[in-house]
């Protein structure tokens, strides 16, 4: 054995999910902690590295409670379904948005654990910031991420990319969530790296 080996390097997620577990709790017993970016940054793959690292924290998709017709009107069906029941301590049910079928099809549950992930653009809106214990920002270029969600989508999506993003730039120019992001999430070639945003309350 080497005495003199260079120390393994932190991993930087274990580390975070150390701290998240050491904020103060938002909802009740839960800590809530938004991810938000553009549409195609790469927030669902980050949430669920995020949630191993919590032990298997739960996720929310925003995508499962938004609609064709309510790009960003779901903040009533969030607080209802999701963030009331937190709140109360209970386990939390709300019904999943299938994109194909468009309608409501199906239930899934929430359980009342230490840290919730709430991940999906706009997660960091202005009318959620007071029952969030932390917000990050993703960040990836708008183009840069559009490119990467109309190529994960295919082009048969290129039409629905245009009229989203409208709703996204006119959402963001209205309600901007990096300003007041608590760390900043780059996406590095050997995984993520976490630093503080504007709105650090460290």
């Amino acid at each position: 054995m080497d005495d003199h080996a260079a120390p393994v390097p932190r991993d930087p997620l274990a580390w975070f999910a150390a701290h998240l577990r050491g904020l103060p709790p938002s909802c009740g017993p839960v800590r809530v902690v938004a991810v938000d970016g553009h549409a195609g940054s790469g927030k669902t793959t980050f949430a669920a590295r995020l949630a191993g690292a919590l032990g298997g924290a739960p996720v929310v998709h925003l995508d499962d409670l938004a609609t064709h017709d309510e790009l960003f009107a779901w903040t009533g069906r969030l607080q209802a379904q999701v963030l009331e029941p937190l709140t109360a301590g209970r386990a939390a049910r709300h019904r999943v948005y299938d994109w194909t079928a468009r309608r409501f099809e199906g239930v899934r549950e929430v359980p009342p654990a230490p840290v919730v992930l709430l991940e999906g653009v706009g997660s960091g809106r202005r009318e959620l910031r007071p029952l969030l214990s932390h917000l990050l920002w993703l960040e990836v270029p708008r183009d840069r991420a559009r490119s990467r969600g109309q190529l994960r989508d295919g082009p048969g999506m290129d039409a629905f990319w245009d009229s989203w993003m409208r709703a996204q730039d006119a959402h963001f120019a209205l309600d901007p969530s990096q300003p007041f992001a608590d760390h900043v999430v780059l996406q590095r070639p050997g995984g993520y790296e976490v630093l503080p945003g504007l709105g650090s309350r460290a």
